[in-house]
This record gives C-alpha cells, structure tokens and sequence, in this order.
C-alpha cells in the first residue's frame, strides 16, 4: 500500500474473508464499496424495509466518509443495487431526503440478488473534494 492510500474498514462481516475495504482514500477522492445494512450474522438489521436499510447504508456509508476526512456533500456519484425495482420508489425517496441539494450523479439497477437474501439494497458512493 502506497502512503497516499488509506484503507477505512467498519469490521463488517465480509472485509476480511473478501479482502476488501470499507472505503478507499487516495489524494482527493474517496471510493466506498457496496454497503449494506448487515449485522454481525451477515444478516439485514431491517428485513423487509427497504427504506430502514437504505437509511442504515447511508449512516454507514457517513461514518466511514467522516472517518477518511470527507462528507456527504462531498459525494459525487452513487450507485444503488435493488433485489427488486418495486421498491425504486421508497428508495428514491431515502436517496431525495439524503441528497436533494447535493444531486449527485446516480445509477440504479435490479439485481438477481445480494449476499444474504434478507438484503434488498446494496449501495457504493465515490466522493471528491474540490
């Protein structure tokens, strides 16, 4: 690992076993992997509420932008990985409450499914300062 390159980890279940990180910082930007609201077992914290996960994402994804020294607002792009597009609506709307005077670019897509079935929301962010 080179000096200008943090790793910040949250201890979540995966990091190690996956070999990644939390979030990544290198100069001005910061990359935050996929984040989902699951406890300890691996498990949503929030089953069956899109709305209560997205919010845990959100808080986890603040903590570890607050810890590699950025903010929400210094959020560029987030993308947002749905198990099921009948929920865009409510996850819109947690996504507007967050971001409606930041706007930053945004992509969300359907998928067949995350790492344990409970989960319905998986959602990387990359932040830039100016």
């Amino acid at each position: 690992m080179t000096a200008d390159r943090r790793r910040i980890s949250s201890g979540g279940p995966w990091e190690r076993v996956g070999g990644y990180s939390r979030a990544i910082v290198v100069g001005d930007a910061c990359w935050v992997s996929g984040t989902t609201d699951a406890g300890p077992d691996g498990a949503s914290q929030h089953p069956g509420d899109i709305a209560g996960q997205a919010r845990a994402v959100f808080a986890i994804i603040e903590r570890a932008l607050a810890e590699s020294g950025f903010g929400l607002g210094d959020i560029v792009r987030t993308r947002m990985f749905v198990t099921d597009m009948a929920d865009a609506p409510a996850l819109l709307a947690v996504h507007g409450e967050i971001f409606g005077e930041i706007r930053p670019a945004s992509t969300m897509v359907a998928v067949a499914g995350l790492i344990h079935p409970s989960l319905l929301v998986e959602i990387e962010a990359e932040a830039r300062r100016s």
